[in-house]
C-alpha cells in the first residue's frame, strides 16, 4: 500500500514538473538560438520552396510612382496585402509578358485567397510603363505596374546580370523576402503562398 501511494506521489510530481522543465528547455533554446549559437532554422529545415532573401529588402523605403507620375504609397497599416513583385527593366519584352500572364494564374488559382494577393510590376523606366500600362490594362486587370526614379542599390539586387529572379513575394509590411526563378512549378508558389497568408495575422 505504502508503496502505491509513492509511486502515485512521485507520479503526479512528474506531471506537475513537466511544465516547469519545458519552459526551461524553452528559455535555453531561445536564448542559444538568438545568440546565434544554435542554427534552428538549418537544423530543421523550412517549408517554402522559393529562395529566401537574407536580409529580405525593404521595398517600403523606396519612393514608387504610377505611369502618371504620381507618388504611390502602398504599405499602411489598413492595407494587408501580399504582394507578387515582376521587376523589369526598360522593357517588358517576351519574357517578362509571360510571367505577367503566369503570375496572373497563379493568383486567380488561389481561390479564397485571391483578394489578398495583389500584383506589382516594378521598372526603373517611367517610360516603359507609361507603355505597359496602356497595353495590359484590360488583359492584366488589377495589376499596378509602376517604376522607380532612384532604383539604386535595390535594383541591382532585384535583377543581378546574371540568374535574375522571374518575381519575388513581398510582405504586407513592404518587405521583399522570397525569389522565385523563372520557370518555377506554379504549385510550388501557391503552397507557399498559402502557407503564408494562412498563417499571417494580417
Amino acid at each position: 500500500m505504502t508503496d502505491a501511494k509513492g509511486n502515485n506521489r512521485l507520479t503526479l510530481l512528474l506531471i506537475a514538473g513537466l511544465p516547469v522543465t519545458m519552459i526551461l528547455l524553452a528559455s535555453w533554446l531561445w536564448y542559444y538560438v538568438s545568440r546565434g549559437e544554435i542554427d534552428l532554422v538549418g537544423m530543421l529545415g523550412t517549408a517554402n520552396n522559393g529562395q529566401l532573401l537574407d536580409p529580405p529588402l525593404p521595398l517600403q523605403d523606396v519612393e514608387l510612382r504610377n505611369s502618371r507620375g504620381e507618388q504611390v504609397e502602398l504599405f499602411s497599416a489598413e492595407n494587408s496585402l501580399w504582394r507578387i513583385l515582376i521587376p523589369g527593366t526598360g522593357r517588358c519584352d517576351e519574357t517578362c509578358i509571360q510571367h505577367l500572364f503566369y503570375t496572373r494564374q497563379i493568383k486567380a488559382a488561389m481561390g479564397k485567397y485571391s483578394p489578398r494577393i495583389e500584383r506589382l510590376y516594378l521598372s526603373p523606366d517611367a517610360m516603359a510603363v507609361q507603355t505597359l500600362d496602356k497595353n495590359l490594362g484590360e488583359e492584366h486587370p488589377g495589376l499596378k505596374v509602376l517604376y522607380t526614379p532612384e532604383p539604386a542599390q535595390l535594383w541591382d539586387t532585384l535583377v543581378p546580370a546574371t540568374d535574375a529572379p522571374a518575381y519575388f513575394l513581398v510582405d504586407p509590411r513592404g518587405w521583399i523576402m522570397m525569389s522565385y526563378e523563372a520557370g518555377s512549378d506554379g504549385k510550388a508558389v501557391m503552397a507557399d503562398l498559402k502557407f503564408l497568408l494562412k498563417n499571417s495575422s494580417d
